[in-house]
C-alpha cells in the first residue's frame, strides 16, 4: 500500500462538483483580483473564528509581514518569536527591518515557553509572535499576561492552526491579530498561494487593507506607500467552497490523531504528540519523536509511507540568520525536537486502513 504524506487529489475529487462552477464564475465575471468572492470569504472566515475582520492577502508570509508593518515595527526594533518554526515567521520580522529574537519551546507542546519569554524582553521589544505550531495552540494565557504587563502587542502565527482553540476561545482572539496561511497543504488550503489576517481592531484592519493595495483606499489615490499583497479572486472562490467543510475536516484530523495515539502508544521509543489540556489541537501535522528518526523515515519510505521533517534545522542555526550570533546549544529543547521529529501522514481523508498500514510499518521497524 502507498500512503502519501498529504492527498490533495482525494479532497479535490470530493469537492469537484462545487469547485468547478465557483471557479468558472470568476472566469465569467473577470473579478480576478480581490472582488466579491474574496470579500465573501473574508467575512465568513472572520465569523468562523469569532472575529470582526479578515484581510485576505497573497501568502501566509504576507499575512505576518503586513501586521508588523501596520503596527509600525521597523529598524531598531526587536520581535520575539521561536526558532522552531518555518522561516516565514522570522522573515516577516526581517522584512520590516527589525531583529528576530528567539526563545526556546516547551518540551511537551513544542510551542513558545512562557518561562523563557519575559527574560527576552528589552526596551526594544515591539511585538511578540507565538506560533501555534503543528496546529497546537501556544500557552496564550501566560503569554498574554506577560505581554499585557509590558504593553507589547501579540501577533499570533496561526498559519498551521485554522479553527484551533485555547481555553474555549478560537486562536486569533488573544493577540491584536492572527496570521493564517492558505498554502495548498494547510488544513484550509487554496489552489495556489493565499493568506489572511484576522483582527477585531477596526483601525488596524483598515490600515492593512490599504497596505495590501499600494496604500490606497481609492484607485490611484495613495495615502501611504504599501505593497501588492492582494488575494486573487480564484483563490477566494476556492477557499469559499472549502470553508464550510473545515469543521468536519478538523474533526477527521483529530479522529485520525486519536487512532495513531491509540495504536502507537508504547511502541519503541516513540514520543507521541500531547494535546495541551486547555487546547483543541487541529493536527495540521502529526509529529512523533524518536532517536532513530532518520532510520525510521528511510524504512517507511521503502514501505511507500511518505513522511516529512518539520523542521530539521532550527532558525537560529540557519545560514540566513548567522548574523544574529546564536550558536548550537542556545536553545536545547528546540534542537532536540528538531533532531528527533518525524511527521507522519496526516490529512482529513486518511483512511483507517492507511493508518493501520503506517502503524504496522512502524511496528515492523522497531521489531
Amino acid at each position: 500500500m502507498k500512503v502519501p504524506f498529504v492527498d490533495l487529489q482525494a479532497q479535490y475529487q470530493s469537492l469537484k462538483h462545487e469547485m468547478v462552477p465557483a471557479v468558472e464564475k470568476i472566469m465569467e465575471t473577470s473579478q480576478f483580483i480581490l472582488g466579491k468572492a474574496v470579500e465573501d470569504f473574508e467575512k465568513r472566515f472572520a465569523e468562523a473564528h469569532g472575529m470582526k475582520h479578515c484581510v485576505g492577502v497573497g501568502t501566509g508570509t504576507d499575512a505576518l509581514h503586513i501586521v508588523l508593518w501596520a503596527l509600525n515595527v521597523g529598524p531598531g526594533d526587536e520581535v520575539i518569536t521561536v526558532s522552531h518554526t518555518f522561516i516565514a515567521t522570522a522573515e516577516a520580522i526581517s522584512l520590516t527591518g527589525a531583529k528576530p529574537v528567539f526563545v526556546d519551546i516547551d518540551p511537551v507542546t513544542y510551542t513558545m515557553d512562557p518561562n523563557q519569554l519575559e527574560k527576552a524582553i528589552t526596551k526594544k521589544t515591539k511585538a511578540i509572535i507565538p506560533v501555534h505550531l503543528y496546529g497546537q495552540p501556544a500557552a496564550m494565557t501566560e503569554i498574554m499576561e506577560i505581554a499585557n504587563r509590558h504593553g507589547i502587542p501579540v501577533v499570533e502565527d496561526a498559519c498551521q492552526a485554522h479553527l484551533a482553540q485555547y481555553n474555549g476561545q478560537f486562536i486569533g482572539q488573544f493577540g491584536i491579530a492572527a496570521a493564517f496561511s492558505f498554502y495548498p497543504g494547510k488544513n484550509l488550503g487554496a489552489y495556489g498561494e493565499g493568506g489572511g489576517v484576522t483582527t477585531n481592531d477596526d483601525a488596524l484592519a483598515k490600515k492593512m487593507r490599504m497596505i495590501r493595495d499600494h496604500g490606497s483606499e481609492k484607485k490611484y489615490h495613495h495615502a501611504m506607500w504599501g505593497h501588492n499583497y492582494r488575494l486573487d479572486g480564484i483563490q477566494g472562490a476556492v477557499l469559499g467552497v472549502k470553508l464550510p467543510h473545515l469543521h468536519d475536516w478538523t474533526e477527521a484530523r483529530r479522529n485520525n490523531a486519536a487512532k495513531y495515539n491509540q495504536q502507537l502508544n508504547g511502541m519503541g521509543d516513540l514520543v507521541l504528540p500531547k494535546e495541551h489540556p486547555r487546547a483543541k489541537h487541529v493536527y495540521h501535522l502529526y509529529v512523533v519523536q524518536t532517536a532513530n528518526r532518520d532510520e525510521l523515515q528511510s524504512y517507511l519510505t521503502s514501505r511507500e509511507v511518505f513522511t516529512g521533517l518539520h523542521y530539521p534545522l532550527p532558525l537560529h542555526l540557519q545560514e540566513a540568520y548567522k548574523d544574529l550570533g546564536y550558536g548550537r546549544g542556545d536553545f536545547p529543547v528546540t534542537e532536540k525536537v528538531a533532531s528527533r521529529g518525524l511527521s507522519l501522514p496526516m490529512f482529513a481523508e486518511l483512511t483507517g486502513e492507511q493508518i493501520d498500514y503506517v502503524v504496522s510499518a512502524i511496528e515492523d521497524f522497531f521489531d
